[in-house]
């Protein structure tokens, strides 16, 4: 709950369900309860089947730029705008779509982007130059824009609460795995049957989910409040009056930043910094997502137990950039370096499902969609930026300092977390 009055959001008394009940004022959406773990399991199953899906598509076409290089004679900036493209849209996208779903419910705004996917993946199947990689890129990035408000309206309502930080940590695990997926699905398809099958194949993939969603759509029904007739209406954007709201997007788009950095460029750090092999480089990379996948599952347990999720946010937080520093530093040299940068993925992960705990803290009843939407956007304008300003530490031979910048990025996102503590009642 935020301090302070919130009665200016006008919390209706009933919700549509098929048909209209009645519920209490003070709590449109009761947690559930008495909840068997098999529905629980199920919902998170099938909402982490979803998130997986959309981290998939964040790599469907960078995995790919060699081929597209070879393919049409593109340059690496051209490479790069198509990403660009993809967060820009997936930003604005994700903004827009708490309000979507707050309206119209989850379960149908996930069915359509999943049917979006689809289409982008034909789109890239059938590309014969520059502008229908784009169309892909831009569809891409639409359909992944809807699924953090999606995902955490389904599961704020529909998942017991005891099991609530389970499941958090299970989102986060899958989104993860989502990423690991990706390279290993599409390259392993071009190498036995070409590019083209394996965005044919990926679309396959993408249908295949859905129909699966679409059977087991009773999992994933949620409420859709209304007002009462005699409710003075309020506007939808009234949230974003609230600083909260701003810190918790000012939190994300800076832990993203280092996450991006360290997609982007941490091999050529490492390659430029201790000379590694681009194997024990790539692997290292490799090693930071695991780590970061086993403290989201650590997470879980931690976020389950622990009621500040802010300060458990920020110790988190803290470490990973006391790590990153280290890592600036080079006095561990190449092995030891590398095992601190994959032991700081460790430490971001364990402080996932608290971080999403600490935003369901600040969200007020009924703007789930909207507060989900607009702060979870700032990941992806933290992925936008970070490429670009990372770059051009980059590009002057400041490899160390995108380890101490990645390393501030934290210690800021510290700040932010701290202030949205500050905001929420324990």
């Amino acid at each position: 709950m935020i301090h302070g009055d919130l009665s200016h959001f006008n919390l209706p008394a009933a919700h549509y369900d098929g048909a209209m009940s009645t519920t209490s004022t003070l709590n449109p959406f009761p947690p559930a309860a008495g909840v068997s773990l098999r529905q629980d399991a199920g919902i998170i199953g099938l909402v982490g089947l979803a998130h997986a899906s959309s981290h998939f598509s964040h790599l469907i076409l960078p995995v790919m730029y060699p081929v597209f290089m070879k393919e049409f004679g593109l340059s690496f900036s051209e490479l790069g705008l198509l990403m660009s493209a993809f967060f820009v849209v997936s930003g604005i996208g994700q903004a827009s779509a708490g309000f979507v779903v707050d309206r119209l419910g989850a379960r149908p705004v996930m069915f359509a982007s999943m049917v979006i996917f689809v289409l982008a993946c034909v789109a890239a199947a059938t590309a014969t130059g520059y502008s229908g990689l784009m169309l892909a890129a831009v569809l891409a990035g639409l359909g992944n824009s809807t699924f953090h408000p999606v995902d955490f309206t389904i599961l704020n309502q529909r998942v017991s609460a005891a099991r609530l930080g389970h499941a958090f940590s299970a989102h986060g695990l899958t989104g993860n795995l989502g990423w690991a997926l990706a390279p290993v699905f599409m390259v392993g398809i071009t190498a036995a049957a070409g590019w083209r099958a394996a965005y044919w194949a990926a679309a396959l993939l993408y249908a295949g989910i859905l129909l699966l969603l679409l059977v087991k759509r009773a999992h994933l029904r949620t409420e859709v409040l209304v007002k009462e007739p005699s409710e003075k209406p309020e506007h939808d954007l009234a949230f974003m009056k609230m600083p909260v709201v701003w810190w918790c997007f000012a939190f994300f788009l800076l832990s993203t930043m280092t996450l991006g950095m360290v997609q982007n460029y941490a091999v050529s750090v490492l390659k430029a910094l201790y000379g590694v092999s681009l194997e024990a480089a790539t692997m290292t990379l490799t090693a930071y997502m695991l780590c970061a996948a086993a403290g989201i599952f650590v997470g879980g347990f931690v976020a389950a137990r622990k009621p500040n999720s802010d300060r458990v946010v920020a110790t988190c937080m803290s470490v990973g950039a006391v790590f990153m520093a280290l890592c600036g530093t080079g006095i561990f040299g190449a092995t030891g370096t590398m095992v601190v940068l994959a032991a700081t993925g460790f430490a971001i992960g364990v402080g996932g499902p608290s971080r999403d705990m600490m935003i369901k803290k600040a969200t007020p009843k009924g703007a789930t969609g909207r507060v989900y939407g607009m702060v979870y956007s700032g990941f992806d304008v933290g992925f936008a930026l970070s490429p670009l300003l990372f770059g051009l530490l980059m590009d002057r031979g400041w490899f160390n300092a995108a380890f101490f910048g990645a390393a501030v990025t934290l210690l800021l996102s510290v700040v932010a977390a701290l202030s949205v503590g500050a905001r929420i009642k324990r």
